[in-house]
């Protein structure tokens, strides 16, 4: 048996204004508040003496490094987006950005916006322009049926409306 995984695919990077703030905003804690504080505890710990058994100066390595790993991929991910930081000349039509509203054959409705891969963890109700959902969404407008997979199955929806609102700067 293998240990071999295929490589993920690439992600977009394209990232909104608003994601981009966030993410400029953790690094900024994680650099100047929270590695400083963490470096200090591991120098009281390492001040205690014998350094192998030393249950607090072992895990404040651990979380220096888990720091380190976070900034370095933070750094990098922030020189490779683009921040789309303006609203499409064409408001009809789904493009990165948007917030869509969906219903489906009940009437049920839902309501997505359409981000880049690194800021789901920041809204319940973004989704990744990687995903299936926002594949099948974007290019459409309002009107359009839409077939979109999801786990319970194939169901057709109506883009009932699609809304940019202002960016913040």
């Amino acid at each position: 048996m293998s240990r071999y995984r295929p490589p993920t695919p690439p992600k977009s990077n394209y990232i909104t204004y608003e994601g981009s703030q966030t993410l400029l905003a953790e690094l900024k804690y994680l650099w100047k508040e929270k590695r400083p504080a963490v470096t200090e505890s591991v120098r009281e710990a390492a001040a205690q003496g014998d350094r192998s058994e030393n249950a607090e100066y072992i895990y404040g390595k651990k979380q220096l490094r888990e720091i380190d790993r976070r900034v370095r991929y933070l750094e990098k991910r922030l020189d490779h987006c683009t921040v789309v930081d303006r609203i499409p000349d064409n408001q009809d039509r789904v493009f990165f950005g948007a917030w869509v509203t969906l219903e489906d054959d009940e009437g049920k409705q839902e309501c997505f916006r359409i981000v880049g891969p690194d800021e789901l963890d920041h809204h319940s109700d973004y989704i990744s322009m990687d995903s299936p959902v926002a594949k099948a969404l974007l290019k459409k407008q309002e009107g359009d049926e839409v077939m979109i997979r999801r786990a319970e199955g194939e169901k057709l929806y109506l883009i009932d409306q699609v809304e940019y609102r202002p960016v913040k700067i």
